[in-house]
């Protein structure tokens, strides 16, 4: 029996390391293999206190302790992190996990961004940014990450394969940032024009099919391994048409259908910056969202070549799926949570009970009905 490895129902069992358990993308792989049946792969999923990947000791001690027989690093910074914050987490986190993984000899998965890509349309996996000492911390840091995996590959033999994933969409991400920061743009009416021209298009990428992924991806080392891959929705999206969808859903005023022009947009940017410097220092703390550090992305498409994927043996699970199919689950997640955590008004009450709950508002007796055949139905299983 190699390293990580026990029966489970008579099969082997392989444990993994994953990174960054407690983010979207991270938890939403770590519930998946928690609730397959076949039992074929066991995560371990330490936080941020047991193994921090600004500490080369935690990794070495957390790795020599249990040995695991791949890695899964879903970590990242915020988009607005310092440089170093950036520099020690996106590289050299990254590169501690890909040497480890690479003495022990086993397979490292490292998630990346489509912040490495230039703007521009079907972009393919070998489409990347110069490294330059202009770059923002977070594309530099991930690019950096990027090249160094490569190198290892191409000198070393590292089995690794890197997704780079573009606009992550999915329930249960406890930050507000990315596509979800849009969501509360929207939901807190803070958005009053359109920050973006009618041609800016973008590729998104649904949290939800990574898990299936990821596990076609171990299963199959030969095919996926020592390439970078798209993971990506079919069909780029066009950022007006999204905005305007979301508030047709919330039924809203705001945004007026008005495309503010990006030399007005990064001078109001630009305005907010310098009047939260000014409050810093009379000692009134603010932040602008980090997502406003790449405004000009708005404003420019950048769509994702898909190709590689889709000749690949891995199938799509819900190839219906869409950011769009997928809003009116969003929202009701989002606009409750927020609404509980009192960060947004609740503008439009009924909004989630026209989704699931409408017998809560309109007949509540109706819930109670409900509850003999609910409890006939096995809670455990």
């Amino acid at each position: 029996m190699g390293r990580g490895d026990f029966t489970c129902l008579g099969n082997l069992i392989k444990t993994g390391l994953l990174v960054g358990g407690s983010g979207l993308i991270g938890g939403g792989i770590l519930h998946y293999f928690k609730k397959r049946p076949d039992c074929e792969f066991e995560l371990l999923a330490p936080n941020s206190k047991q193994l921090s990947l600004r500490d080369p000791e935690d990794i070495r001690a957390y790795i020599r302790r249990f040995e695991p027989e791949f890695i899964i690093n879903c970590a990242i910074t915020a988009l607005d992190a310092s440089p170093r914050m950036a520099y020690e987490t996106n590289y050299l986190g990254t590169l501690h996990l890909a040497r480890a993984a690479m003495e022990l000899g086993i397979p490292y998965i490292h998630f990346s961004s489509a912040a490495v890509l230039p703007p521009g349309e079907n972009l393919t996996e070998e489409d990347r940014l110069d490294l330059t000492p202009e770059l923002p911390n977070y594309p530099k840091s991930k690019l950096l990450a990027e090249l160094a995996l490569a190198e290892l590959h191409q000198k070393y033999g590292l089995d690794y394969t890197n997704i780079r994933l573009a606009v992550v969409y999915g329930a249960h991400d406890h930050k507000i940032q990315g596509f979800h920061r849009l969501l509360f743009s929207l939901a807190d009416q803070t958005m009053p024009v359109l920050f973006t021209n009618r041609r800016a298009a973008h590729s998104y990428t649904n949290a939800k099919k990574l898990p299936p992924f990821v596990n076609h991806v171990l299963q199959h080392r030969e095919e996926f391994g020592g390439k970078t891959w798209h993971f990506v929705d079919p069909l780029p999206v066009l950022l007006s048409e999204l905005i305007l969808t979301i508030k047709s859903y919330l039924e809203l005023k705001r945004p007026w259908e008005v495309h503010l022009p990006y030399p007005l947009a990064r001078f109001g940017a630009g305005f907010m910056h310098g009047l939260i410097r000014l409050l810093g220092r009379i000692g009134i703390e603010a932040r602008m969202p980090a997502e406003l550090l790449f405004m000009e992305n708005f404003y420019q498409t950048q769509t994702l070549s898909g190709r590689r994927l889709k000749a690949s043996s891995f199938v799509d699970p819900r190839p219906e799926a869409t950011v769009f199919t997928e809003l009116p689950h969003l929202l009701e997640y989002y606009l409750s949570r927020w609404e509980a955590l009192n960060l947004i008004t609740p503008y439009n009450q009924d909004f989630a009970c026209r989704l699931q709950g409408e017998d809560f508002v309109r007949d509540p007796a109706r819930v109670l009905a409900k509850l003999d055949h609910e409890v006939r139905r096995p809670f455990l299983e």
